[in-house]
């Protein structure tokens, strides 16, 4: 729970370094929180860490789509911050120990964990995205552009 509780807590300090003011720090906090949770729940629930990520991430961008669409915000205003609890920070300073300590057994192992939490982390956003400008395509028809 505490985890949960940083989580919102980073969120937020990530939005005020950006300069988001006002009632969408509540939601920006709500959303870093929900992130994480989720995140550590498909963890919990004995899915690998890309699983978890990519789940926890969709969930993510979608709550800050509809966010934006609420507070008629730009989404990167909202995304960004809430992504911030789920970026591999670990994993990336224990690839640049292992680096340092020349391991490269080592390194090579954490590196490409990070990438691949970072190809998690950019596959949900990406996907999610995509998903909602073709469902705004579908709700709103759409237009016919002549092709000159």
């Amino acid at each position: 729970m505490l985890k949960i509780w940083m989580a919102a807590a980073g969120a937020v300090g990530f939005a005020l370094l950006f300069g988001v003011r006002g009632k969408k720090l509540f939601w920006i906090a709500g959303g870093g929180a929900v992130g994480y949770g989720a995140y550590a729940l498909f963890l919990g629930m004995g899915q690998g860490v890309f699983s978890a990520l990519l789940l926890a991430t969709l969930l993510t961008a979608l709550l800050s789509e509809a966010l934006a669409r609420i507070q008629k915000a730009p989404v990167l205003l909202f995304l960004v911050p809430m992504l911030i609890p789920l970026i591999p920070g670990g994993d990336l300073y224990y690839a640049m120990y292992s680096f340092v300590r020349g391991e490269g057994a080592a390194f090579g192992a954490r590196v490409q964990l990070v990438l691949s939490e970072a190809a998690a982390i950019a596959l949900g956003i990406l996907c999610t995205a995509s998903g909602v400008n073709v469902f705004r395509k579908i709700l709103h028809g759409v237009r016919r552009r002549p092709f000159f």
